[in-house]
């Protein structure tokens, strides 16, 4: 049955896709064929998350080879709500893609554009469904290697500085991770995720196990952006193709934050990781320096895409604060921020795309007067950024209410006061696009610039929607974070 091979397809789909793309010729063809693949592969998460909440989590042997011998893909709710958002991004964006693609990347490499594009989409939720430790560098890789490409193929020269900087940090971390696998191998003799975590409890005070633990925070805080380890991060997305941006700003920093959240906590356990490894001293300091360091740097930026690239950095920030506080409370926060600001950052960013397609330009003296010219586009931006700032009816909303409540179970007053500042800050950079897009006349002699098509309004104000929808019904992101929570931390009810 099809039903009993939904995780397989969730991967076999993009990736089968992914060839066929560079050996069609006709634009026509190749659009139509990523359109039917992003939105099928949409519709399998949703239907393996759907199942998760019915049935419970699942297995799935590859090749019909049990764990730990073979290759297993493991669906909870954790997996199931990171494969919605991945896909859900991708579905959306590919959606939007194809005017803002035809003019950013060269035809003669249209084909090979969503080549690239569905092997990330394939490597990112490869990393998301697995369950087997050198599955997930495997991908890792796969999603890695075609994001350096995406980048690159930027229309600004600098696209390329860019993407070899990310390259080179990418690769880095890619290493330590490798490194981290290897030796955890080395201790337990599986790679399978749950055999390993069984196996670890003996040899968890080793120093190759101490050193594994090291390398694997290390390299995944390198891919994920985590401060002080984010120089890669602004100039990827600044530099790169507007459909590119929105994706990887939408799904690879949050799938990093997935595989910490499932490195510390199913392999290693929370007592490991936040007891007997002093991790919180170090991650929770990290994290709010990245938030507030993120959010300042973010208010003098002129260019729009790194304003929002910076904003990023201290949405991360965020997402490792609720994971540091061990808690349900922060915890669930932390889930629930990684799919929320997939949403927000997903809508301004295409916002931006859109921009760019008829202003071309995203700096923010461009935008005088825009708000009147691009009016949808400009409004999706606005509801983008009242999620950042964190306004009520907002999931920004949601995310920080759970990270200022968990932060004050534990008697961190300081540490809510560190979110409400960066809400202030998130406020000004937010302000200044607005200001400039409503306020201000458009500079004389300037040609005149009008709404984008449907096929680009549609998809991200659908996006700019579910920042409002979600916020106002959190049932769905908040009761499936808090779930998923619960089973990570071991905590009844």
């Amino acid at each position: 049955m099809i039903r009993d091979n939904l995780p397989a397809l969730q991967i076999v789909v993009p990736l089968v896709t992914a060839p066929l793309l560079i050996l069609l010729r006709r634009r026509g063809l190749v659009t139509a064929f990523v359109l039917l693949a992003t939105w099928i592969t949409f519709g399998i998460s949703l239907a393996l998350l759907h199942q998760v909440l019915t049935d419970g989590p699942f297995a799935y042997a590859l090749g019909g080879w049990a764990a730990p011998w073979g290759i297993e893909y493991r669906v909870d709710l954790l997996s199931g709500f990171v494969l919605v958002l991945v896909s859900g991004i991708g579905a959306f964006v590919c959606t939007y893609s194809p005017l803002s693609v035809a003019l950013e990347v060269p035809y003669r490499t249209y084909g090979s554009f969503y080549a690239m594009f569905m092997l990330c989409l394939t490597g990112l939720l490869g990393i998301t469904i697995t369950g087997d430790m050198f599955n997930v560098f495997v991908f890792l890789e796969v999603s890695a290697l075609s994001s350096y490409v995406l980048i690159s193929m930027g229309s600004d020269r600098r696209a390329l500085p860019a993407a070899y900087r990310y390259l080179i940090m990418g690769t880095i971390g890619a290493t330590f991770i490798l490194i981290g696998v290897g030796l955890l191998y080395m201790m337990t003799g599986t790679l399978n995720m749950a055999d390993m975590a069984g196996r670890l409890d003996s040899v968890e005070h080793t120093r190759t196990v101490i050193a594994a633990f090291g390398f694997l925070t290390v390299g995944i805080a390198l891919k994920m952006a985590l401060f002080p380890l984010h120089l890669w991060l602004p100039n990827a997305y600044a530099y790169s193709p507007s459909v590119v941006s929105a994706f990887i700003a939408a799904t690879s920093t949050k799938v990093s934050v997935y595989l910490l959240i499932r490195v510390f906590l199913t392999v290693f356990g929370v007592e490991y990781a936040f007891r007997d490894m002093p991790l919180v001293y170090v991650v929770m300091p990290l994290a709010l320096i990245g938030i507030v360091s993120g959010s300042l740097v973010a208010v003098f930026q002129n260019n729009v895409k790194r304003m929002l690239a910076y904003s990023s950095i201290a949405q991360v920030g965020y997402m490792v604060l609720g994971i540091s506080m061990a808690s349900v409370t922060g915890l669930t926060g932390g889930i629930v921020h990684l799919f929320n600001h997939g949403l927000m950052k997903g809508a301004l960013f295409l916002a931006m795309g859109a921009i760019f397609y008829r202003a071309g330009s995203v700096h923010i003296d461009d935008l005088k007067g825009i708000g009147k010219r691009m009016p949808v586009t400009t409004a999706v931006f606005v509801v983008g950024g009242l999620g950042l700032i964190g306004v009520p009816l907002t999931v920004g909303f949601i995310s920080k209410w759970y990270l200022v409540s968990a932060a004050l179970q534990q008697g961190l007053w300081w540490v809510a006061l560190i979110i409400l500042f960066s809400s202030l800050l998130a406020l000004i950079y937010v302000w200044r696009v607005v200001e400039v897009a409503y306020f201000e006349a458009p500079p004389e002699g300037r040609e005149a610039v009008d709404e984008v098509p449907l096929s680009m309004l549609v998809p991200m104000s659908a996006l700019a929607a579910a920042t409002v929808v979600f916020g106002i019904n959190t049932e769905f992101t908040a009761g499936v974070a808090r779930a998923a929570a619960e089973m990570l931390l071991g905590v009844g009810g």
